[in-house]
């Protein structure tokens, strides 16, 4: 399927794109009527289809979505990333059988780098009001996605 990232690349940029803009809309107005989130399995299967094929990745799908569809951004990004430790150990676990254990170094990097990162970012999110979560996961994803549609 990476031959066809030329197409899923920018449909999946364009998609996050606007859920951007939806985002940055939502945390603008005034508080809405919080509605049951419906078809999470289906979100969930087209954002780990695309996260392994390479069109996307799962939580700038998911997340967006989710938090465009209304759900509260905290419990949102904890519990998509929640979802992601799963997809990443699944997907770990193949590469070592199928490749080997070859950049033990950079796992070891990266394996560091998160358990640094994850207390001060929960602890960040706690900190910061919703609407400027919303606010600035908005203008990261229309960032990210200007960036993989122009460059």
């Amino acid at each position: 399927m990476s031959k066809y990232n030329y197409i899923i690349k920018p449909l999946v940029s364009i998609y996050t794109l606007v859920l951007g803009v939806i985002i940055i809309f939502k945390a603008l107005k005034k508080d809405s009527i919080r509605q049951k989130i419906k078809r999470i399995f289906p979100l969930a299967a087209v954002g780990g289809f695309l996260d392994s094929i390479g069109g996307g990745g799962w939580g700038p799908i998911v997340s967006s979505t989710l938090i465009a569809r209304g759900r509260n951004p905290r419990y949102t990004i904890g519990s998509v990333n929640l979802a992601e430790f799963f997809i990443a150990l699944a997907s770990s676990l193949t590469f070592v059988t199928l490749i080997g254990l070859t950049h033990w170094a950079i796992i070891i990097g990266l394996i560091i780098g998160g358990c640094i990162a994850a207390p001060i970012a929960a602890y960040i999110s706690n900190k910061i009001p919703t609407k400027a979560i919303m606010l600035l996961v908005g203008i990261a994803v229309i960032i990210l996605s200007l960036k993989r549609i122009l460059f």
